[in-house]
């Protein structure tokens, strides 16, 4: 019997929000689900995570030209997970030149795009509503190693490769003379917070180096947007703590000789009374524990999830837990 995703009950249509953040920002946010950016320059306008297909993303791209007939000349990959990139296609008919990416988020689509799209599509039925609209894997076109500074018109937009984290290539985009930041799934808030592929021991040194930053409005992955600094260093405080509680966890039941269900049950134990209602996290924590525990023995290379890896982990962790969603 296959086993069901906590995400594939949740089939329930979220409240959108598209919220100004300053002259030339603008956050599109839908109560925990993955979060878009838009940047409108004097001549050109760039979109920050795609949605999940071309179909969905035509919500986000009615709501740019509510406000504005400017081309959408750049898009940017915040990483390569599927809900992200998957929608790219639509941008081609708004002007889109530039599809953008880290070079290792680039390398992490070669490695394990395909298998990443299929588990995906699986995992969140609502979220790749249209997926028969999705053309295939998205390319970047432009790939950068750490830093790529773009002008729309007299607005300096830099995309930033500033460590690993939620993925080994995540990319923020920041704009330094409005203090505002796109920080993709680097930073959560009120949200499950997806480790799945992460680098946990290095993501609090790359959070360290957003806050270093001093946003003064934050975007994050999921979850509202903030308006204030000391909102941004809220949410930013948020991960930093879903991070290290999930690894400091993994790495006692490791040294336990703990089994995995048995490093699933102590974590949960500990993280349930903090995060234990936010959206998503009965369906993330399976997902967070086996990455934690393999980082905790040492497996430092995420190991790729493939739909069949994601039912036997679901099956074993999940659905035996007394836990289970």
């Amino acid at each position: 019997m296959t086993a069901a995703f906590a995400s594939q009950a949740d089939l329930d249509d979220k409240v959108i929000s598209f919220t100004q953040l300053s002259e030339n920002a603008w956050a599109y946010t839908a109560q925990g689900d993955p979060n878009s950016g838009v940047i409108i320059g004097r001549d050109a306008a760039m979109v920050i995570d795609t949605t999940a297909t071309p179909t969905m993303a035509q919500d986000l791209i009615a709501r740019i030209r509510s406000i504005t007939d400017k081309p959408i000349k750049y898009v940017v990959l915040s990483h390569y997970h599927a809900v992200r990139v998957l929608g790219a296609s639509a941008y081609e008919a708004e002007g889109a030149q530039a599809i953008i990416a880290s070079r290792a988020t680039y390398d992490l689509i070669v490695e394990r795009g395909a298998q990443d799209m299929q588990s995906e599509i699986e995992r969140f039925p609502r979220l790749f509503r249209g997926r028969e609209s999705i053309p295939g894997l998205t390319w970047p076109s432009l790939i950068f190693d750490h830093r790529l500074c773009i002008m729309l018109g007299d607005l300096e937009v830099q995309v930033l490769h500033l460590g690993p984290g939620h993925t080994k290539g995540d990319s923020v985009v920041w704009i330094p003379s409005q203090r505002v930041l796109f920080s993709g799934d680097l930073v959560e808030f009120e949200a499950g917070v997806y480790t799945g592929d992460a680098h946990l021991s290095q993501w609090p040194e790359t959070l360290a180096a957003l806050a270093a930053l001093k946003p003064e409005k934050l975007m994050p992955g999921r979850g509202e947007a903030m308006q204030t600094e000391a909102d941004c260093h809220k949410a930013i405080d948020y991960t930093r703590r879903w991070v290290q509680l999930l690894f400091d966890s993994a790495k006692e039941a490791v040294a336990q000789g703990m089994s995995l269900k048995e490093a699933f049950d102590l974590t949960k134990s500990r993280m349930d009374p903090i995060f234990g209602t936010v959206p998503i996290y009965e369906h993330c924590m399976p997902f967070d524990v086996s990455r934690a525990y393999d980082e905790a023995s040492g497996i430092e290379h995420p190991r790729i999830w493939t739909a069949e890896r994601d039912q036997a982990m679901w099956a074993q962790l999940a659905l035996t837990s007394n836990n289970s969603a």
